[in-house]
């Protein structure tokens, strides 16, 4: 078969330029907007229906990868029909990824969810635009090689195809589940971590202090924190735990600091905030109106009260990984002041959930959230 014409390859290569300037450019739009997920939508159509638009675009996107996928593969290699499909994927499917994201409106939605539904879609511009540098430019279909990829990298058209469709089914999965279903999710996580905190500290209290370390119990200190204060904190906090697990020193036998008495404290305490999360799971995110609240509910305010209530869940795991640091380097003042700050951030979770979604009366929950309060206060 003769090969291509050479104007039509350059269409192709000019088109597959276009292509991939237009995913990087929205790519970048959706980056801003992961960052920034508070900011309103400007000039949004009010019939756009922002998941909805996002399931269909983020579908779309997956059945023509698939068909370029096979074009670039298989004899014969007819660049006027790639050339058909690139544009006709660009002027719907790669916008409407972008445009949901953008309509997907945070007073409406929650910004949170906005935020994850921003970076899943980024993934998807991402990785089309790699798939994308697949096309070959010279008319032949790809080799072996090129469509498998070496074994050192992997990064053949076939890798790049999979890739693509696992981000195309995690937007799916995302806009297809109820808002609901993700806020649970994600408290879920953030409970676990907290769980991780609370058992590595109880493991930490529990060790037997080694006699002769006692003896050099204060050089110790100044070590452990000279070590925590220079730990980079772009770590997580599971990270950092497990980084100070392994040189931290036991609680003293005479416990001249008083730190066991603080360490029983917080961990009844902490038992307690992994059981707000839980309780917070079960009696309000799984019971969640559907978002966005029709106009005139009684519960027009609940994505606000959503984003700051997941704000408070979300930093908690990392402010307690703070106050185990502050356990591990047992300075008094620095654990009080730490388990002030976190125990206060979980008062306020509590209170900011506390009121059914329709803002009225109390329920079982808000009755709950008071004896929780209360316990916290006890120390």
């Amino acid at each position: 078969m003769a090969p291509p014409e050479k104007a039509a390859l350059e269409q192709l290569e000019s088109t597959v330029t276009s292509a991939q300037a237009l995913c990087q450019q929205l790519a970048t739009a959706l980056d801003d907007l992961y960052k920034k997920p508070s900011t309103p939508p400007n000039d949004v159509d009010s019939k756009i229906i922002p998941l909805t638009l996002s399931r269909d675009a983020t579908t779309l996107v997956r059945a023509h990868s698939t068909k370029l996928s096979l074009l670039i593969i298989n004899e014969p290699f007819t660049p006027s029909v790639i050339v058909d499909m690139l544009k006709e994927l660009l002027s719907g499917p790669v916008l409407g990824v972008a445009s949901a994201v953008q309509a997907c409106d945070p007073a409406l939605y929650t910004a949170f969810f906005r935020k994850e539904l921003a970076w899943r879609s980024r993934r998807v511009l991402v990785t089309l635009s790699d798939l994308l540098a697949k096309i070959p430019k010279d008319g032949k279909v790809l080799s072996g090689t090129q469509r498998a990829g070496s074994a050192a990298d992997g990064k053949g058209s076939l890798p790049a195809t999979g890739i693509l469709w696992s981000a195309c089914d995690e937007v799916t999965a995302l806009v297809s589940g109820s808002i609901s279903v993700y806020f649970v999710k994600r408290v879920d996580e953030w409970r676990d971590t907290l769980k991780d905190v609370m058992e590595e500290l109880k493991e930490w209290g529990d060790e037997e202090p080694d006699d002769e370390a006692d003896d050099e119990d204060d050089d110790d200190d100044d070590d452990t924190a000279h070590e925590a204060d220079n730990y980079d904190n772009t770590n997580s906090a599971q990270d950092l735990l497990d980084d100070l697990m392994s040189s931290s020193q036991a609680i003293p036998r005479d416990d001249p600091r008083s730190i066991r008495p603080r360490l029983e404290s917080t961990l009844r305490r902490v038992r307690l905030v992994v059981l707000l999360y839980q309780a917070i799971s079960k009696r309000r995110l799984k019971k969640l109106p559907v978002l966005p609240p029709p106009a005139g509910s009684s519960y027009v305010n609940m994505p606000q009260r959503l984003d700051e209530a997941a704000r408070v869940l979300e930093a908690l795991p990392d402010s307690f990984g703070n106050l185990a640091a502050a356990f591990y380097d047992m300075e008094p003042t620095v654990i009080d002041r730490a388990a002030d700050d976190c125990f206060f951030a979980a008062f306020a979770a509590g209170e900011l959930l506390s009121a059914p979604w329709d803002g009225g009366g109390q329920d079982e929950f808000s009755e709950w959230t008071e004896k929780f309060k209360a316990e916290i206060k006890k120390g």
